[in-house]
């Protein structure tokens, strides 16, 4: 398995961490995989934090990653309107994050609710009435809705936590309005966002994450090898003898891939 394998896409909330807390043996683990020359990506439904964000916790636990290893759902939102919707302006539903990470990319953000093109939807831990009415009248002034994911939980500090699903619900039940983009694993976009950060092909990759939904069955759908953790939610008797969510490998932890390496 190893000989094959240069590159690893990898998870982060579940996978890597929980919450504010390194998951063990993680950063052992890809130490290890740097030594013996593998290309890592970190591949995540983050969408409410910019990558520098990211690489700041990442550092900040013990776990040596560049800022290029990193790709969120944030910055493939902002690659796709940067690259395929030239010219637009955005309203973002979420943190400042997602902001940050837009601008970064040199996406406009619109002034007013009413002047944008498109409303991003991702995570917000703190959510008010009042931002969520802004939202609620970009996509009735005319804005499409693109959403960086639509997970329904993440696993926090407390366990599982309400994630993008809700917010998305919010805005599509208000204005009768539906989705027209989810960026977010397990689309085809994010695999490829992945195989060509690692300039790699899929036969020479494994993604390794915590859920099946999003992590297993984007490895399948693009022809690569898959690895379940079982450090998120998923318990081993959820996981399935067949189809899209069905892993390669099953283990208990990243730290399993120590026994490769």
């Amino acid at each position: 398995m190893l000989q094959q394998t240069e590159g690893f896409i990898i998870d982060l909330d579940g996978t890597v961490y929980k919450g504010k807390r390194l998951i063990e043996g993680a950063a052992e683990t890809v130490a290890r995989l740097k030594e013996r020359g593998k290309k890592i990506v970190f591949l995540s439904n983050r969408g409410n934090i910019s990558r520098q964000m990211c690489h700041d916790k990442l550092t900040g636990m013990g776990l040596s990653a560049a800022p290029e290893e990193i790709m969120l759902t944030s910055t493939v939102t902002a690659m796709y309107l940067r690259d395929e919707q030239p010219g637009c302006r955005v309203w973002a539903l979420g943190e400042q994050g997602l902001r940050d990470e837009l601008t970064a990319h040199g996406v406009e953000l619109a002034d007013k609710p009413e002047h944008a093109d498109w409303l991003v939807i991702t995570l917000h831990e703190t959510l008010t009435y009042a931002e969520l009415n802004m939202a609620f009248r970009a996509v009735r002034h005319g804005a499409g809705i693109i959403a960086t994911n639509e997970d329904k939980t993440f696993p926090g500090d407390d366990g599982d936590a309400i994630d993008v699903a809700g917010m998305i619900g919010a805005i599509v039940h208000s204005t009768g309005r539906e989705v027209d983009l989810v960026i977010g694993k397990p689309s085809a976009r994010m695999a490829k966002a992945a195989l060509d950060t690692l300039g790699l092909p899929p036969e020479r990759c494994m993604v390794i994450g915590d859920s099946l939904a999003s992590d297993i069955t984007l490895g399948r759908r693009a022809g690569i090898q898959t690895a379940l953790v079982l450090t998120g939610s998923v318990k081993r008797k959820d996981v399935p003898e067949s189809g899209d969510s069905r892993p390669d490998y099953v283990w208990e932890s990243l730290a399993d891939l120590l026994r490769y390496l």
